[in-house]
């Protein structure tokens, strides 16, 4: 990792600075800055004029897009060029500059992104060089809402049939290293070989992370252009610090600037590297698994190395187990009590981490209200786990401390194959699993040679599977919240065994394990000190007004599971709400329902306007078209159907896909509202069915509207992330017999 030092005066104008980089992140953070949010034009105007002061010619495009999850915005895209001296294909460089609705600040996600380009550009323009190749900058609009502005741009723009490579800059928290993933429709090979070749001074990469990452519905701006253009590139994220994600939190302050520095240091070898190479030749058939060590940067090597690899480590392990059984280095006996104290280790491990997250919400009920499941004290967690699965791991080997030490290496060795040969033939992007067995066996081979085999040629042997495990300890829980902590004990304890043939020679194994749970102990103690929430961890909280058109009822709502005296004065005399689905309520992306209301005054809230244009059969079709029409300043329409069966369905001219009809359940359209504009709807479905629509109008001004007297939400305390939120919301309901 690169280390941030704040000494711009000394960074030449040729290379990237982080300090010039810092300045434009303070710039573009300032305010919230979503979709129809007033900071959202002035973002896009500082960056549209930083692009100009760099000698671009800068244009937009903009259109109405609903993408792939039925999420309408009018996105505006920022697009530059730089003319190459004839290159087949161009190279872009790619970030968004919307920030996550209603309340994040978008410093790390993904001002830092943008920063990137514009201080990589700047630098890579100083050296007055014509590239081969076209280099098109493009900061993409509404990323957060449905990946929009990727949408407009690779399916109605005429650059998108020039792009032979993309270089995409991410955020999912506020620090950490920034991982590189790759996007393909095919084999990774050239691109592997390429990004190699280019030679980024601080890799962090490994085939299992986007074997995973491809297996979650998360997506980024390039998964776009993988899908819908067949266009191939490399995603850059940083995802430590994963509580800042989406919220008010991700502010300048709180950018880490190291992760911001890792950032340019790939980015300027990179994009040298590739303005110059042929982009029109990178696809392939031919898959690398690949994964970073110290020293040597990126290795990686062809999928047809895997079984070979796995063949070789259990040719050789089968003929040490023989060799070792004919000198009598190895005895039966031993080698079958040797898998106990595996098997007890792991399935306690294993049941300590699947239970953790459940027990420390139990524990802690205010975390149930930190959506992404990752706390402020998050990585004591994973500290307090890692130290307890040590512990149980020192105890129980102690315990078991008269084997024989050869013959107690025989139940890792298998157990590790025996993961490999899995990953070899279901997870094929982990199959670098093998490599620290490889150092395991030679291990194996010393210990049943040398009575006093030399601890330092021992510690030496384990340090592939440290460089290479110990980093996944961390990664899961932080990247997929502490509901994974069962990777990091599990994973802790993997790594317990291959380490095995050092730890196994120490005397004073019971020690350890003693240190270990005193340290669990001493952790656990600063782990619950740092549990409380106050302005430095603040706590999510919500609130909504909601006011049923149909019934002329208004009620007060949120979705905290543990309340604070800031909502607990509207909704605390209330009752729990009632069991989802029986309340009118937006569902979020974590499934997240009301859980208190009460009753609230009415407030003149002006309902939308409905106007039905066309209401007509032809043949066996029912169409209907109508206008949808805020009445009041909103940022938000969400519309539902019941369970009906729609033949097509237009949004502001926009064709929703029949795969997102035949998928949808009952949600129709979101549309995030910029200008105030109008919703228009054409719908097509049998002309014996009964349609009805809901609509939930929201605004996000619930704490400055001048009608309501909300006071200011205080400062240990932050609005709830991933939900409607702040808002003002309206539901009504429309009935079409």
């Amino acid at each position: 990792m690169p280390s941030y030092t704040n000494e711009v005066e000394d960074v030449s104008l040729q290379s990237f600075s982080t300090d010039r980089a810092l300045k434009h992140v303070k710039n573009l953070s300032k305010e919230p800055h979503a979709v129809g949010f007033p900071g959202h034009d002035n973002v896009r105007g500082y960056i549209i004029s930083e692009l100009k002061k760099l000698g671009l010619e800068t244009n937009t495009q903009e259109g109405y897009t609903a993408g792939d999850w039925g999420n309408l915005s009018k996105a505006t895209n920022i697009l530059a060029r730089i003319k190459g001296s004839g290159g087949k294909k161009a190279l872009l460089l790619m970030s968004h500059y919307d920030s996550n609705p209603h309340s994040s600040f978008g410093a790390s996600d993904a001002a830092s992104g943008v920063a990137t380009i514009l201080e990589g550009i700047r630098s890579f323009l100083v050296e007055n060089k014509t590239p081969k190749n076209d280099i098109i900058i493009l900061i993409t609009d509404a990323e957060e809402l449905g990946l929009n502005g990727a949408d407009l741009f690779v399916n109605r723009h005429p650059w998108a049939k020039e792009i032979g490579l993309v270089l995409n800059f991410e955020a999912r928290g506020s620090g950490g290293p920034s991982y590189m993933l790759i996007e393909t429709n095919r084999g990774n090979g050239k691109l592997i070989k390429e990004f190699t070749k280019a030679n980024p001074e601080y890799p962090v990469a490994n085939s299992l992370a986007y074997s995973i990452y491809k297996m979650l519905p998360n997506d980024t701006d390039l998964t776009v252009f993988r899908e819908d253009g067949d266009i191939e590139g490399f995603n850059f994220a940083f995802i430590d610090d994963h509580y800042d994600y989406h919220t008010a939190l991700d502010t300048y302050e709180r950018l880490d600037r190291n992760s911001l520095a890792h950032q340019g240091s790939y980015l300027m070898p990179l994009l040298k590297h590739f303005s110059e190479v042929d982009l029109s030749n990178l696809k392939s058939l031919d898959d690398y698994v690949y994964f970073n060590l110290p020293f040597f940067k990126l290795v990686s090597y062809p999928f047809e190395w895997i079984w070979p690899m796995f063949g070789i480590a259990v040719i050789a392990f089968l003929l040490l187990l023989i060799m070792g059984l004919k000198r009598e280095r190895l005895s039966v006996k031993d080698i079958f009590k040797g898998f106990l104290p595996l098997l007890i280790t792991l399935v306690v491990n294993g049941i300590f981490g699947y239970f953790a997250w459940t027990v420390i919400k139990w524990w802690y009920p205010g975390f149930n209200d930190m959506l992404h499941g990752f706390t402020y004290n998050g990585h004591t967690y994973i500290l307090i786990y890692a130290l307890l699965s040590l512990a149980i791991c020192f105890w129980t080997y102690h315990k078991f401390r008269k084997i024989g030490k050869g013959s107690l290496l025989v139940a890792p060795i298998v157990i590790w194959l025996l993961l490999s040969g899995i990953v070899a033939a279901y997870l094929k992007g982990a199959s670098f699993f093998i490599v620290p067995v490889f150092s395991l066996l030679v291990a194996f081979m010393v210990i049943m040679n040398q009575d006093r085999p030399n601890p330092f040629l021992l510690l030496f042997l384990t340090l592939p599977g440290i460089f290479i495990f110990a980093p996944f300890i961390k990664m899961f829980p932080v990247g997929l919240g502490l509901k994974m902590m069962v990777a990091a004990t599990v994973f802790t304890t993997l790594l317990f065994f291959l380490v095995l043939p050092f730890l196994d020679q120490l005397k004073n194994k019971e020690r350890l394990a003693y240190l270990c749970l005193s340290l669990f102990i001493i952790f656990s103690i600063s782990g619950h000190i740092q549990s409380d929430f106050n302005e430095e961890r603040p706590k999510p909280s919500s609130l909504l007004y909601v006011y049923n058109a149909d019934s002329n009822a208004s009620i007060w709502a949120t979705y905290d599971q543990k309340l604070i005296d800031w909502n607990a004065q509207f909704v605390a005399n209330g009752e729990r709400a009632p069991e989802p689905g029986e309340l009118n309520t937006i569902p979020s992306k974590y499934r997240t329902e009301f859980t208190f209301i009460a009753a609230a005054p009415k407030k003149e809230v002006a309902e939308p306007f409905i106007d039905i244009m066309r209401d007509t059969v032809i043949g066996k079709e029912r169409i209907l078209e109508l206008c949808i029409a805020p009445k009041r300043a909103i940022n938000r329409l969400d519309v539902y159907t019941n369970p009906i069966k729609l033949n097509s369905a237009k949004v502001n001219n926009i064709v929703l896909s029949d795969y997102f009809l035949k998928n949808r359940k009952k949600r129709l359209i979101t549309h995030y509202v910029s200008d105030n504009d109008y919703t228009e709807l054409e719908l097509s479905f049998p002309k014996d069915s009964i349609l009805e629509l809901t609509l939930y109008e929201s605004s996000n001004d619930l704490l400055e509207n001048k009608a309501f007297t909300v006071p200011e939400r205080p400062k240990n305390s932050i609005p709830m992330p991933f939900v409607l939120n702040d808002a003002i919301l309206v539901t009504k309901t429309i009935k079409f017999d």
